[in-house]
């Protein structure tokens, strides 16, 4: 056991943090203030302590939400109650550490960057020395950085580090406390990348299924591909996404579990990912030897990254665009096949998704409010906008079921099915569905995300099924 009299300095990036607040207040300023977060480089030239102290002038945090290391915030409250002297040592702005120790309240005092000196490795080494003396501390470090800390420190205790940072520690000091990393998983980076969302590009393939020529194997490999392509693209775009909504994914009842915001996988990491997938999508692209599949894949990605950084703030802006960009991707589809798509389809499709997104943003907002939030953030939404979202959805809804009435109807269909009054029983089931989901959204029972909804939800398993017997009955 320590003495009470040796102070326990503690890192805080990767350390006491699950997360880097560099990282996080330039996402922050990029999520925000895109144009004004391209002037990182030139604060950079002024050094790096410079480059983090306009940022923390520039972007809050609230410390109240970040990802704190619970095993060692409970360890440290454990050496406080024993009367110890904490010091939290950081690299990152003094901004930053003064709230983050005002939050934590078992601080006695804070050692971190100022705008001329980056509190890193030796220069932190030489301010704990300063304080404390020669092996007059222990210190608690994530990374190599720390080596240099732990060189004059009493004892070590190494946070997130592997084996070789262990071995690293213990030549230079005591190594009093070891927390290994907590490494990210296969099935953590799926939730990162949102493979279940790619359940909605399988709309690539419903110009393919529509025009009847699933039997052609050129055509059907090529929309394979944009299929892959497109999944590649969107969870680039998922990844972009959630590394700028940080803020905003945390104070959100489920979505504060997402891999990023609760601090399962480094921000570095998504950083590196995203435009790695993107590079991946534009190698298959040029399998598909679409151009007009390449320019509405690189439309999909701009309106996306549009979305991301301005238009989800905007009222009901933000809901047609999520109903254009499932919209586009049958623009995808038929762009594979060289054709242009059937008016029918865009205008159910923009009718039925316009509805889903009202559902997604009616979903979120009643599960805010029953956390005592009146408004969500980063959205324009209150919750008195709920019975105007309520009976927008639903009227998008039921106008998507008239235009495939209108479609069942004409010319169109007699030259594609050879028993065309089959397909008149999908209009009272995509009416049964589309009542049953609104239905079911006002009591509170659909996911916010209605994709993932449809995917577990019985009846409308029930009705998907039902509708493709009807389609091979009018076929």
């Amino acid at each position: 056991m320590a003495s009470p009299q040796i102070p326990l300095c503690v890192d805080l990036d990767g350390t006491l943090l699950r997360s880097d607040l560099l990282l996080e207040s330039f996402l922050g300023l990029a999520g925000r203030r895109p144009l004004e977060a391209l002037k990182w480089p030139f604060w950079l030239l002024r050094g790096r302590a410079y480059l983090k102290t306009r940022l923390s002038e520039t972007v809050a945090i609230d410390a109240a939400s970040l990802p704190y290391d619970q095993r060692l915030l409970g360890l440290l409250r454990r050496e406080r109650a024993l009367g110890r002297r904490l010091v939290l040592a950081t690299a990152s702005p003094r901004k930053y550490a003064e709230a983050i120790a005002g939050h934590l309240a078992i601080f006695d005092d804070v050692v971190a960057t100022g705008e001329s000196r980056n509190l890193k490795g030796e220069n932190k080494r030489a301010a704990l020395v300063l304080s404390y003396g020669e092996r007059g501390f222990d210190y608690v470090g994530n990374s190599a950085a720390d080596e240099a800390v732990w060189r004059s420190a009493r004892r070590a205790w190494v946070v997130n580090g592997g084996r070789g940072l262990v071995a690293r520690a213990r030549a230079v000091t005591e190594v009093e406390e070891v927390l290994p990393a907590q490494a990210s998983g296969v099935f953590t980076w799926l939730r990162a990348l949102r493979v279940h969302q790619w359940l909605k590009n399988v709309l690539i393939f419903v110009p393919l299924v529509m025009a009847h020529r699933v039997a052609e194997p050129q055509l059907l490999w090529q929309t394979i591909v944009a299929f892959a392509a497109f999944n590649l693209t969107a969870s680039s775009v998922y990844l972009l996404n959630d590394l700028l909504d940080l803020e905003v994914d945390r104070g959100h009842p489920r979505k504060r579990a997402r891999p990023f915001a609760a601090g399962d996988i480094p921000l570095a990491y998504g950083i590196a990912a995203f435009p790695v997938l993107l590079a991946l999508a534009a190698l298959l692209v040029a399998v598909t030897a679409s151009a007009a599949f390449a320019l509405t894949l690189v439309g999909y990605y701009v309106v996306t990254l549009a979305y991301s950084l301005w238009l989800k703030q905007i009222v009901l802006v933000d809901v047609v665009t999520l109903a254009g960009l499932y919209t586009l991707r049958i623009f995808a589809g038929a762009a594979v096949m060289g054709t242009p798509p059937s008016f029918w389809l865009l205008a159910f499709s923009v009718f039925l998704f316009l509805s889903l997104a009202l559902v997604k943003r009616y979903s979120e907002m009643r599960v805010l409010r029953k956390t005592g939030k009146e408004s969500a953030p980063g959205r324009g939404y209150r919750g008195e906008d709920l019975a105007l979202l309520t009976s927008v959805g639903t009227a998008s809804g039921f106008a998507a079921v008239v235009v495939a009435a209108l479609y069942i109807n004409s010319p169109d269909v007699s030259k594609l099915y050879g028993s065309p009054e089959w397909l008149w029983l999908i209009c009272p089931l995509l009416l049964y569905w589309i009542s049953r989901v609104w239905l079911l959204a006002n009591r509170g029972e659909v996911h916010d995300d209605p994709v993932v909804f449809a995917l577990r939800d019985h009846g409308s398993q029930i009705v998907g099924v039902l509708a493709l017997v009807t389609i091979f009955l009018a076929t």
